[in-house]
């Protein structure tokens, strides 16, 4: 017994030894260390493996060959009266800016992999721990990055590259299909945004109470049409509902459209005796925003019934052009859908906005997530989401649909 309180005793003085303390705290930050110099080891196994994608992605991209034309353009708008053509000199312009954006791109992701290798080696060779949260942070971004591009090479299709028409149309349900309609407005501008696109509107109606009962918007960039055309389709809202008095649980629906933009009017044409054109008078709020005149205008594709309109301009000639471009974009997004050799093939299509076709839902109570029913990609934070990050689920469909 007597040994136990000895054995006892001499453990208590080597915890609560001063030195022994001392000696403790240097032992755990040596062990934080090592363990973060591992992580630091992790990395570099991680960047390396990340190399040869990188590599494969110059060629993907053809990047010499954007070099080569780069060169080429610029020599071209040098010459004498090339600016004479406004119509040509915007289209050669506009193209040297998507290729050096290609370029710069790449060259930025280069750049970042050189970084964040460097400061690997740098952290281990000086055993400083405290680039870790750096590297972390940069790693992310990089690896999203990576991805991002990775997945722009998969869009090989007939219009993928182009700018897109992206319209919505709210479901049954009045004020509240209404108001998700146009909270999916503002989550698409806002993820334009993010990307540096341009958003022109082409068409907007105010709701009754609130929100839109339909808006149409384009979206300028590269490859903007390849990327949002995973947004076709209807999405779904579940929530309290702020317009019920009772603070009962809604559920909402609203279709979205998404259509390539068509500038060759020789690549789909419109047929004058295929139209058939209504002109009326812009709805508003009222006041200065009632249009006088019958500006607003709405065709009606006799062939397969598809129907566009627009209001947003003050001339009619804008709004008819307006209602020109939607359709070309809506017959060239069948066309490309079916698989179709011509337009005359289209036949009128009436997309169901109902709950069993549904492609993804939001879901804000009783919990918070969106979840995507074709590619299973879920996001919990839906605030987010309606802020526009919508990256992971345009992402998640291209990888599904490159790997069927």
């Amino acid at each position: 017994m007597g040994r136990f309180w000895d054995v006892k005793n001499a453990i208590k003085k080597l915890i609560y030894n001063p030195a022994n303390f001392v000696y403790n705290i240097k032992v755990t930050k040596l062990q934080r260390l090592l363990k973060h110099m591992i992580e630091f080891e992790e990395y570099k196994v991680k960047l390396n493996g990340a190399k040869p994608t990188l590599d494969m992605l110059r060629d993907a991209l053809k990047l010499d060959a954007a070099a080569k034309e780069i060169e080429e353009l610029e020599a071209a708008s040098e010459r004498d009266g090339f600016w004479n053509d406004v119509e040509n000199s915007q289209k050669v312009q506009k193209r040297i800016s998507v290729l050096k954006n290609k370029v710069e791109s790449y060259n930025k992701l280069c750049t970042a992999w050189d970084d964040l290798y460097t400061l690997c080696e740098m952290a281990i060779e000086e055993d400083d721990d405290s680039m870790l949260e750096e590297l972390q942070t940069g790693f992310k971004a990089f690896s999203e990055k990576l991805e991002s591009i990775r997945l722009s090479t998969l869009l090989t299709g007939e219009y993928d590259a182009n700018n897109a028409l992206l319209t919505i149309h709210p479901g049954a349900g009045g004020t509240e299909a209404q108001d998700w309609a146009s909270m999916l407005y503002r989550m698409y501008v806002r993820w334009a945004e993010r990307h540096n696109y341009k958003c022109t509107v082409m068409d907007y109606q105010d709701g009754d109470e609130a929100g839109i009962k339909s808006a149409t918007i384009k979206i300028e960039g590269e490859n903007a049409y390849g990327f949002l055309r995973s947004e076709h389709g209807v999405h779904r809202l579940v929530r309290i509902s702020p317009f019920d008095a009772n603070a009962r649980r809604q559920t909402s629906f609203a279709a979205v459209e998404v259509m390539p933009e068509i500038t060759d009017s020789k690549e789909i044409e419109l047929r004058d005796e295929d139209i058939k054109m209504d002109v009326y008078r812009s709805s508003g709020a009222g006041g200065q925003k009632v249009n006088k005149t019958s500006s607003a205008v709405r065709l009606t594709h006799l062939p397969t019934g598809i129907v566009v309109s627009s209001q947003v301009e003050r001339s009619h000639f804008q709004n008819l052009e307006n209602c020109k471009e939607m359709l070309r974009a809506k017959l060239a997004e069948i066309k490309e859908r079916e698989h179709l050799e011509k337009i005359s093939d289209i036949k009128g299509v009436q997309m169901k906005i109902d709950f069993g076709s549904a492609i993804r839902s939001y879901v804000f109570m009783p919990y918070q997530l969106v979840k995507d029913t074709r590619s299973e990609f879920e996001n919990g934070n839906i605030q987010n989401v309606m802020d526009g990050d919508i990256d992971g689920f345009i992402n998640a469909y291209l990888s599904k649909r490159a790997n069927t």
